[in-house]
């Protein structure tokens, strides 16, 4: 089993913060990882398909699923 990378690790736990406003997000990822909105999110998107994501932050990465699939449901 690959272990996550601090880099990932970063991005769930930034995944998991409350933010008031979309903005403060956004700043906080360029910020505190150093990359792209755009980045971000395929980065967190790559992370909900990998069994380790899963078995580090089981709620969060669930919700997201979630979440995921109801958008792609939406759009069909």
């Amino acid at each position: 089993m690959n272990e996550l990378t601090e880099r990932e690790l970063a991005v769930l736990a930034l995944e998991a913060r409350p933010w008031r406003t979309q903005g403060a997000k956004e700043q906080a990822v360029r910020e505190e990882l150093g990359i792209s909105s755009t980045r971000y999110y395929q980065l967190l998107n790559g992370l909900l398909d990998r069994p380790e994501a899963l078995a580090k932050n089981p709620v969060l990465v669930n919700r997201l699923r979630r979440i995921r699939e109801a958008r792609r449901a939406e759009r069909q």
